[in-house]
């Protein structure tokens, strides 16, 4: 039986507007302590509010924010055991990393020794101890993103806070940090709480993500969770890159009747016979038919090589689906060849068409 882990912080039927915009809609979402949890979803839809009201930067209007099973929903910064690393890296250009390092120990007053050997573990950790001497603008992106970084982790938070940190840096540099945030969470332990549009980093980083929309958690569960079983098709088409095929059906007793032709139901579906449909298939999903097996006749419309995988888009009554294919099985394939489309019944999602919520 899987371990139930403690609740490190939960949000509880949180709201907040800020003048006429609502923010943050009746948000409700556990974070399991040690947990690298993820915040995922397109701007404007609360993630940084979320942060900053963890962090104690917001007070809600209404809700309740518990940490460690204490309700702090109005209690001050201080004493959360909450650091915060923004997307803007706010670092203080006119101090030294090292003195970047030890500003938040000093305002706490510690003793000198403790935070010298405070900053020489955290430079240690982070790789950055022959740039303690260093102001920021003499230092790379990356090297400047392990200075805020550094800079929360001295403080030995309970719960670290990273608002799209990845933001501002080049597609190699972040590939790297992503290695480094994971790295140092396998070796501290700490609960983090990361926010991302991105969803290259959100299926990458984290072991359990929660799908915002609106100001609220429509989905949360492992990466795998919302891939396999999504519970909208607004999570679908998230998650997964290419994004999931969608095309029109309806509902029959034991088939689905599409632009392609009649499709069998996999299982038994939550809906009536006649009902407006959406059928949605990854692209990793669908195939070229063997010989003889029944399938979509298309054409090739637009043959996308990407290395090792190669993504092909087909045209079939007026619709366009997208395949993945290995580097040798789209070999030769270019626009106007005819192409079957093999569609494995048991592969497919079956989404409402009135509000787009799952079938069943």
């Amino acid at each position: 039986m899987a371990e139930v882990r403690k609740a490190a912080l939960r949000l509880s039927n949180v709201w907040k507007s800020f003048a006429r915009a609502v923010a943050l809609r009746g948000l409700s979402v556990e974070v399991p302590e040690g947990c690298f949890f993820v915040l995922f979803g397109p701007s404007s839809v609360g993630k940084t509010t979320t942060l900053r009201t963890i962090a104690g930067l917001v007070t809600p209007d209404s809700g309740r924010l518990d940490i460690g099973g204490v309700d702090v929903t109005k209690a001050p910064i201080a004493g959360r055991g909450i650091s915060m690393v923004f997307q803007s890296f706010a670092l203080y250009p006119h101090l030294t990393v090292a003195e970047n390092f030890a500003y938040p120990l000093r305002e706490r007053r510690l003793a000198k020794a403790a935070i010298e050997a405070r900053l020489r573990e955290t430079a240690d950790m982070l790789r950055l101890t022959d740039r303690l001497g260093h102001k920021p603008a003499t230092l790379s992106g990356g090297e400047q993103q392990r200075v805020a970084l550094g800079r929360a982790l001295i403080q030995r938070p309970r719960i670290l806070l990273l608002d799209e940190p990845l933001t501002n840096l080049d597609a190699k540099l972040r590939h790297d940090m992503r290695a480094e945030f994971k790295r140092l969470h396998r070796q501290l332990g700490m609960t983090v709480v990361y926010a991302t549009p991105d969803e290259l980093e959100a299926l990458a980083m984290g072991e359990e993500i929660a799908v915002m929309r609106d100001g609220a958690v429509v989905q949360r569960g492992t990466p795998d969770d919302l891939y396999e079983r999504p519970e909208d098709l607004y999570v679908a088409s998230k998650i997964g890159s290419p994004a999931i095929n969608v095309v029109e059906a309806r509902l029959c007793a034991d088939r689905l009747e599409t632009p392609f032709g009649p499709i069998p139901l996999p299982r038994a579906a939550s809906g009536n016979a006649g009902e407006r449909a959406l059928l949605g298939i990854r692209p990793s999903d669908l195939r070229a038919s063997r010989p003889g097996e029944p399938g979509v006749a298309s054409r090739v419309h637009l043959v996308e090589p990407l290395g090792d995988i190669t993504i092909v888009s087909v045209e079939s009554a007026s619709h366009i689906l997208r395949l993945v294919l290995t580097e040798q099985q789209a070999a030769n394939l270019k626009p106007g060849d005819p192409f079957t489309v093999a569609i494995d019944p048991a592969r497919i999602h079956l989404f409402r068409a009135q509000d787009g919520l799952a079938m069943g």
